[in-house]
């Protein structure tokens, strides 16, 4: 694996010669070995690992918070050693410039013409780190990246390999020096997970791991790469290929309506909440090897996809009211559909 972006092809093309060649077993385990592989350095944070995971092979994008040394940029590094393709980091700063993440043209002298400088965003999983450091127009600089994967500069567009996802961590907003995410932006991540701190057991063992000769930074560098873009692209296409019952998709329509109309819900979900969910549904029904959804999978993707999307009033913030409970309430003021 390389963290050289600049060797990233400039095609979406797919290289699986025939993506149905991997059969719903397989893609289970082959999903399992890449959770088992990041769990080694990321210990305690298994269902942080199957949420990641998830929005990989929904081809979405995920946003991590967390206070600093929960493993936020250790679990996207484990994920790109695991994986092997292409991965770039970017360290957000209230100085960094669109151009730095995307590239800019620069004037040749020698050849007399203009040559475009890749910036790091060209590449397969790019680490957006403490992006809300940055300025919202240094922010808004992933917008077309993220919704079409492809990278306009001075009027040319070039278009990335698959896959393309972007892992940006953030420290919660109430420190000093951060910026809050546009609402645009906010809105093409897939899922913002929520990184708790670990019990007692698995920091006691994080606590061995980051104490020994060689540290947990390390060992990351010594994991096993365990699939590639054309396994990951075979899984995608079973996924998609993932049964679900007309219910099912009035269920999730009906939960990311809900969320429009519910007290004290200045915006709800737009109709990429209700698109996601049904997305990351599918995936997740494949990781528990099965080829269609249940209501459950829906339920289980709901809390991270909805949570960054719900505006809430100022009544319910004074009152202690987070976007969780809101969401928990929601799921359960509608029936389940049986099938």
């Amino acid at each position: 694996m390389t963290t050289d972006a600049s060797h990233v092809a400039d095609t979406t093309a797919d290289t699986v010669t025939d993506p149905s060649t991997m059969t719903l077993q397989q893609a289970f385990e082959a999903v399992n070995h890449i959770k088992t592989n990041i769990s080694q350095v990321l210990v305690g944070q298994d269902l942080v690992i199957e949420n990641v995971l998830t929005t990989l092979f929904a081809g979405g994008h995920v946003l991590l918070e967390g206070v600093p040394g929960l493993g936020k940029t250790l679990l996207v590094r484990a994920l790109a050693q695991s994986v092997q393709v292409d991965f770039a980091r970017v360290q957000f700063t209230p100085d960094l410039m669109p151009s730095d993440v995307l590239g800019h043209s620069l004037y040749d002298m020698k050849a007399g013409q203009f040559t475009t400088k890749r910036g790091p965003a060209f590449t397969n999983i790019l680490l957006a780190d403490e992006i809300n450091r940055a300025p919202a127009k240094t922010q808004s600089a992933l917008l077309e990246v993220m919704q079409e994967q492809q990278i306009t500069i001075d009027g040319t567009s070039t278009a990335l390999a698959s896959p393309f996802m972007v892992l940006a961590t953030q420290n919660p907003l109430d420190q000093e020096g951060t910026y809050p995410l546009p609402e645009a932006e906010l809105d093409r991540f897939m899922m913002k997970i929520e990184l708790q701190y670990p019990d007692e057991a698995a920091e006691i063992a994080l606590l061995k791991l980051n104490t020994e000769i060689k540290s947990n930074e390390q060992n990351v560098e010594t994991l096993a790469s365990v699939i590639n873009a054309d396994k990951i692209a075979q899984i995608k296409n079973l996924a998609t290929a993932t049964i679900v019952d007309e219910k099912i998709f009035q269920y999730a329509v009906d939960i990311a309506r809900q969320t429009r109309t519910w007290h004290g819900v200045l915006h709800g979900a737009g109709v990429r909440a209700s698109i996601n969910l049904l997305k990351a549904a599918k995936v997740n029904a494949l990781m528990n090897g099965r080829d269609f959804v249940t209501p459950d999978d829906v339920k289980i993707v709901a809390p991270n996809i909805l949570r960054h999307r719900l505006v809430l009033s100022a009544e319910l913030e004074l009152e202690g009211v987070s976007q969780a409970q809101v969401i928990t309430e929601i799921l359960a003021s509608i029936e389940a559909p049986r099938i």
